[in-house]
């Protein structure tokens, strides 16, 4: 029973550690070589490095004491390990990369001319480690903290709460440092964010149909039979009409679009049709957990 116990750990803590890896990676490997800016609180230590040299494993780990601290009080015991979990193991990793680089046994990624390459590199390093670690449960502290309360108690995704941050901590940046860098930051820091919201709410999509049509008994059956999906027929009444039909409820994948549309088509030409994004889905013939 403990070695099951241990196992479930595991399987969120490995993530976890891997996500801090990554985000790690791409702050020493993209961000500080070509001296671009991140947001939140990792924004200050990349300022405190230009400025004044001071390491961001160093400064990492003393910025966010503080923030951990109002963390456990109001994320509670369980999620305030592993907020801890991911500060530790973010600051370790900065300290391994800052040893590597300091040795020679790691070459940062430095440009002169194509920044946009760079800022591209950044955002999708930064925003997959953070991605994954807030999927697993986890937060880098600092903004991560911040974002992951304001979406408990407000319900903005953490990649909006992030983005907005940032946005503020770049802007003070601008005393520190030019324009033009600003301006590539900002590219990385809005398609990290799309990255982290991508990971967070499932790299799986899928369409949900909602088809109004007389001929829903028939269209469904095709449906169950051509391509074996689950179909619910939900009652309902036309309010000009007056008339008793059924309403289809259908969730296909990507792929499925263009044929499940060809068959409501092919029975019902005036066939009504909703077709909405799904981000994440659970269940026979998708993801099972």
């Amino acid at each position: 029973m403990k070695s099951i116990k241990w196992l479930g750990q595991l399987q969120l803590i490995i993530p976890i550690m891997l996500g801090t890896a990554i985000y790690a990676f791409g702050l020493l490997y993209f961000i500080i070589p070509n001296e671009l800016m991140e947001g939140g609180v990792t924004g200050i230590t990349v300022l405190l490095n230009y400025a004044f040299h001071i390491a961001p494993s160093i400064s990492t780990i003393v910025i966010n004491i503080p923030l951990f601290l109002l963390g456990m009080k109001i994320l509670g015991k369980r999620q305030s390990i592993y907020t801890g979990l991911g500060i530790v193991s973010l600051t370790l990793f900065l300290w391994l990369f800052e040893l590597l680089i300091d040795k020679g046994w790691m070459i940062p990624f430095r440009t002169e001319h194509d920044y946009i390459l760079a800022s591209l590199y950044a955002g999708v390093t930064l925003g997959t480690g953070l991605g994954i670690v807030f999927r697993f449960g986890g937060t880098t502290g600092g903004s991560d903290i911040i974002a992951r309360i304001v979406n408990r108690k407000l319900g903005f995704s953490m990649g909006q709460v992030i983005l907005s941050l940032d946005i503020l901590i770049i802007g003070l940046s601008l005393f520190f440092i030019p324009l033009e860098r600003i301006l590539y930051t900002l590219v990385a820091v809005f398609i990290a964010s799309k990255v982290i919201d991508f990971i967070q709410e499932g790299a799986y999509a899928a369409r949900a149909f909602t088809i109004i049509s007389d001929q829903a008994e028939n269209i469904a059956g095709r449906i169950t039979v051509d391509m074996e999906r689950g179909v619910t027929l939900i009652p309902a009444i036309g309010v000009y009409s007056k008339k008793a039909k059924h309403i289809i409820y259908c969730v296909v994948s990507r792929q499925e679009i263009r044929r499940l549309t060809g068959i409501v088509k092919s029975v019902d030409p005036k066939a009504f049709m909703i077709i909405n994004d799904v981000n994440d889905v659970h269940g026979e013939g998708f993801k099972e957990e």
